[in-house]
């Protein structure tokens, strides 16, 4: 729970794998000697995303989709086999890598274990049909939680797997109750008090939606009693809003603020630029330089980094998750290995983990981002519609090393020019 969280796990770049598009092969197998590579970006955590048996009865595509899931005890066979699972787990933990599973609990396929062995515990409509809150999931059935005999089962699930793996990413966990996921919680820790727990969250605005159908969906501040990590999606349209030029940088940056000020002291957002559900950010961004600086200035923010695979190479396609859609890995676009490191170093440092953090806008689209502790000051400055600015800075004339790629920077009049490439500097506050 958030009072227990760990801020530490600012610290953690995690990488998302949606193992049937990552290589050649798909396979659980093909995935380990790209652990070298993943590694060298400095990933703590590795998510695997769904990699259950899929269900067939109503799939969407193909191959359907990997969050339609027949069974949660099984491996999909098209992956591999259990033992492969076991392999690959040990060989993440041997690059000193975690390893996160993503588990799906508001809904299973059409043709589910569950369904067929236990119907009752499915949401139904008064004429006794399956029924969704959300009607464009028409491969799912979704759960009826009122059964506490389905949350013995989820459970006992769960702490199978977690005398194997480090963590849960838990899809829509909003829907699922969230005195469930505090009970999960408390008893997986029995198994592994270690455990980190991320909440796919969601938008206020998908909250209301669904109260407008007469259905709950935890917020936030809920599910930090339950979760150490949750999305960035509380913030997410006033983001996508603000790229869109419909609104000014100050409201977006206002929005980032108040995080800081409506959740625990030692919560954690996962940031992000993209997603399996969302466009890459390459294909938002198209400037390389504009890529560059919102990559850094996520990863400057405090709170842990997601990193979709291909991110780093600045792919611009976002996969299908219906039917068979390789990654490229033969035409990067970009190369932002060497960056995600660099951010990903930074944030190992006491400052971007506990400092007293603020986010300012500047003009030109420029925003400015502090971290205080103590006598120090650490402070990362980004263009993010690719103009220049004239930037106050709380430090006393003098050079300093940007801390990104070692550059000279120099602070005149407590004035620092930044140009288009990103800047990180570190000194005494002079306030």
């Amino acid at each position: 729970m958030a009072s227990q969280t760990d801020i530490k796990l600012r610290k953690m770049q995690i990488y998302s794998i949606f193992v049937r598009n990552h290589t050649k092969k798909g396979t659980l197998k093909a995935l380990e000697p790209d652990l070298d590579r993943i590694k060298e970006l400095g990933t703590d955590c590795i998510w695997l995303m769904p990699i259950f048996p899929i269900g067939r009865k109503d799939r969407k595509g193909k191959l359907g989709s990997p969050y339609s899931i027949k069974g949660y005890r099984a491996i999909d066979p098209k992956l591999g086999t259990w033992q492969d699972f076991l392999h690959l787990v040990e060989a993440i933990h041997d690059h000193g890598m975690k390893v996160m599973l993503d588990i799906v609990y508001n809904h299973t396929s059409r043709d589910s274990v569950l369904l067929q062995v236990h119907p009752e515990w499915f949401l139904r409509d008064r004429d006794g049909n399956l029924k969704n809150k959300n009607e464009d999931w028409t491969d799912v059935a979704e759960l009826d939680y009122t059964h506490k005999a389905l949350w013995n089962y989820q459970i006992e699930t769960l702490k199978r797997f977690a005398k194997i793996v480090d963590g849960f990413r838990c899809d829509v966990a909003p829907q699922v109750p969230i005195e469930f996921w505090k009970e999960a919680r408390k008893e997986v820790a029995k198994v592994n008090p270690k455990t980190i727990w991320l909440a796919e969250s969601t938008s206020k605005d998908y909250i209301k939606a669904l109260a407008e159908k007469g259905y709950h969906a935890s917020s936030d501040s809920e599910l930090y009693s339950a979760f150490d990590m949750t999305y960035d999606y509380d913030i997410d349209s006033i983001w996508r809003s603000y790229v869109k030029g419909d609104i000014p940088l100050k409201k977006y940056v206002e929005a980032l603020n108040t995080q800081g000020v409506i959740y625990p002291a030692n919560y954690i957002k996962m940031r992000a630029l993209e997603n399996h559900d969302q466009p890459r950010a390459h294909a938002l961004f198209i400037n390389e330089n504009d890529v560059y600086n919102w990559t850094a200035f996520s990863e400057f923010q405090q709170g842990s980094t997601l990193v979709y695979a291909g991110q780093e190479v600045g792919m611009q396609h976002t996969p299908s998750l219906f039917d068979q859609d390789k990654l490229n890995w033969d035409d990067p676009k970009m190369n932002l290995s060497v960056l995600m490191l660099k951010m990903h170093q930074l944030s190992q440092d006491d400052i971007q983990v506990k400092g007293a953090y603020k986010v300012t806008p500047i003009e030109n689209d420029v925003i400015e981002v502090t971290y205080r502790l103590g006598e120090l000051i650490r402070i990362g400055i980004f263009s993010l519609k690719g103009m220049s600015a004239e930037v106050p800075v709380a430090l006393p004339s003098d050079s300093y090393t940007n801390m990104i790629n070692n550059s000279l920077i120099h602070v005149q009049d407590g004035l620092v020019t930044l140009d288009y490439d990103p800047i990180i500097i570190q000194g005494k506050t002079n306030a």
